[in-house]
C-alpha cells in the first residue's frame, strides 16, 4: 500500500510530494485529473508574492516561505522566478491608510520589521514576484528524482489506498472530502506592451477596490475582483469593460497601450470561510487547502507543514487546523486582500 497518496498535483501537492521526499518517504503517489503538470490553477497564477498581509499567521506563512524560496535553487535545483521588487498598497483614502498602519503594526510584530509607509500608502522591498510553474515543475521532476510516483489524468475514488490521504485539489478540495472550501473565479486581462511602465516594477494594489497590476512578458497583468462572483473560470465580457476602464483611470502609463480581450483569462481560488489556509489532520486525512488565493506563494511554507504532520505527528501551525471553523476560532486579521 502507499504511504501518502496525494490528490492534486498543483504547486502544494508537488511541495507536499517534494517535502516528505527529501525526509525519506518515498513511498508516495501524487495523482491529477489533469493530463499534464499546471493544468489546474497554478498555471493560471499571476506569480506575486508578499508578506504584507493583515494576520499574523500569514505574515509568518509568507516569511517562512520566503526563506525556503531563497534556498529554492540549492535544495530544488530550479530557480523559483523570486524578485524581490515591492508590492505597494496604494491608499487615497483616510481610512485606507488606517488599515494599512494596523496591518503594518501586526507584519512588524510578525518579523517583518522592513515594510513601512510610504506617501502612496504602504510598501515593503522584499516583496515581489516568484514562477508558479517553475516552482511547480521543480518540485515535481525532483520529487520524482527521489523515487516519488506521479500519475496524471487520474481522478480520486474512495477506492483508493493510502495510509494517508492529502487533500491537495484546491478549488476542487470540497469535491473529494468535506472541507469547507468553495471556488471563486478571478480573472486577468493582459495589454499588448506595456507603454511607458517600467518592467521591475512593484506590484500596484489599490485598496478602495483591490484593483492591481503588475508587469509581466512584456505586458501588463491587470487584475480586479470585482463583477459578478461565480466559480467557475470562465471570462466575463461585461468584467472586460470594467477593468479596462479603471485601468484608464488609474494607470497613466498605459495611454495608447491596446488591452489583449482575446488573451484574457480565468482561474479559481480556493476560498476558505476566514480566508486562510485549511491545514492539519482529520482521520487518515491531511487537509491542504483554502489558502485563498495564496497557494503559489505559500507552498513552499505548506508542502513543510504537511509533511511535519504526517512524519513528525505535530501541527507547529495549529491555528491553521481544520476544526477552527467548528469551534469558533476562525482567523481574524486586517483584511488586505
Amino acid at each position: 500500500m502507499i504511504d501518502v497518496l496525494v490528490v492534486g498535483a498543483g504547486v502544494i501537492g508537488a511541495s507536499v510530494a517534494w517535502h516528505l521526499a527529501v525526509r525519506g518517504c518515498r513511498n508516495v503517489r501524487v495523482i491529477d485529473r489533469a493530463p499534464q503538470p499546471g493544468g489546474g490553477s497554478t498555471a493560471r497564477a499571476t506569480g506575486g508574492f508578499r508578506a504584507q498581509f493583515g494576520s499574523d499567521v500569514n505574515v509568518r506563512l509568507s516569511l517562512l516561505a520566503r526563506e525556503k524560496l531563497r534556498r529554492f535553487r540549492e535544495e530544488v535545483g530550479v530557480d523559483p522566478g523570486y524578485r524581490p521588487v515591492g508590492y505597494l498598497f496604494i491608499a487615497r483614502r483616510g481610512e485606507d491608510f488606517v488599515r494599512l498602519r494596523e496591518a503594518q503594526a501586526i507584519q512588524h510584530a510578525a518579523g517583518l520589521t522592513e515594510a513601512r509607509m510610504v506617501e502612496e500608502g504602504a510598501f515593503c522591498p522584499t516583496d515581489g514576484f516568484i514562477a508558479p510553474m517553475q516552482i511547480l515543475t521543480g518540485y515535481i521532476d525532483a520529487a520524482t528524482a527521489m523515487g516519488v510516483r506521479f500519475d496524471f489524468g487520474v481522478e480520486y475514488t474512495p477506492e483508493m489506498q493510502g495510509g494517508t490521504i492529502v487533500n491537495a485539489a484546491g478549488a476542487w478540495a470540497g469535491q473529494i472530502a468535506d472541507v469547507p472550501v468553495q471556488p471563486l473565479c478571478r480573472q486577468i486581462l493582459p495589454t499588448i506592451g506595456t507603454g511607458a511602465l517600467a518592467p521591475d516594477g512593484p506590484m500596484k494594489i489599490w485598496l478602495e477596490d483591490w484593483f492591481h497590476f503588475r508587469v509581466r512578458d512584456g505586458r501588463a497583468l491587470l487584475l480586479w475582483p470585482g463583477g459578478e462572483q461565480r466559480s467557475e473560470a470562465t471570462v466575463d465580457p461585461a468584467w472586460l469593460d470594467q477593468v479596462q476602464s479603471i485601468a484608464r483611470q488609474r494607470v497613466p502609463e498605459l495611454a495608447g497601450v491596446p488591452f489583449d480581450r482575446s488573451g484574457a483569462w480565468a482561474g479559481l481560488y480556493e476560498m476558505s470561510p476566514d480566508g486562510h489556509a485549511i491545514v492539519g489532520r482529520v482521520g487518515n486525512w491531511v487537509y491542504a487547502n483554502g489558502s485563498s488565493g495564496h497557494g503559489v506563494m505559500h507552498a513552499p511554507a505548506i508542502g513543510q507543514i504537511v509533511s511535519e504532520i504526517i512524519l513528525d505527528g505535530v501541527n507547529r501551525w495549529p491555528e491553521l487546523r481544520p476544526s477552527r471553523f467548528v469551534e469558533g476560532q476562525r482567523i481574524q486579521g486586517v483584511e488586505l486582500l
